[in-house]
């Protein structure tokens, strides 16, 4: 049986190369990559607010993140972390959501209340989503990053078309 010495982070250890140490050989590999950790929701809140956002505690388990004039509704579900709703502009304590009626983006709350979207609004949005998935350790995708995605799309709607297709004159 061979005896080999390697070094491994300042440190000597000796390996022999038989099929018996063949477990303890992989384990100080240089190639073997780290298991991944995956933070809890409450690790996750606090790397949020080391990056600059406020967590506030909402009704049902939800905690609403700010910066500024933004936020977003969160609820953990299974350890993760999921969107209650997307981000949106906070008007009258509330959270708007971006709404495109084709010619113009508006923000528009469950209430009714709309305000026009203005293009520092949408910037400011579209920051603070990217901002918001990096503190999170989240993916970021190529259509979001393009630009700032809306929660709904209410143009060239004709009455009735989302409800299926319409009973045709010759059936």
């Amino acid at each position: 049986m061979c005896v080999t010495q390697y070094i491994f982070e300042g440190r000597d250890r000796v390996v022999t190369t038989g099929r018996s140490n063949a477990r303890r050989y992989n384990r100080f590999m240089f190639f073997r990559r780290e298991r991944p950790k995956t933070p809890s929701f409450s690790d996750r809140l606090e790397s949020v607010k080391k990056a600059g956002f406020t967590a506030t505690p909402l009704g049902g388990g939800a905690v609403r993140i700010s910066r500024g004039d933004f936020g977003v509704d969160l609820k953990e579900q299974d350890g993760s972390v999921n969107l209650a709703s997307r981000a949106g502009v906070l008007l009258c304590g509330e959270l708007a959501s971006l709404v495109d009626g084709g010619f113009q983006k508006f923000f528009r709350t469950t209430d009714g209340k709309q305000r026009p979207a203005i293009a520092e609004d949408l910037k400011g949005l579209h920051d603070f989503e990217e901002d918001l998935r990096e503190a999170f350790g989240q993916d970021s995708y190529y259509n979001e990053s393009l630009g700032t995605v809306s929660t709904y799309y209410l143009y060239d709607r004709v009455e009735g078309r989302d409800r299926g297709v319409p009973k045709r004159v010759w059936e």
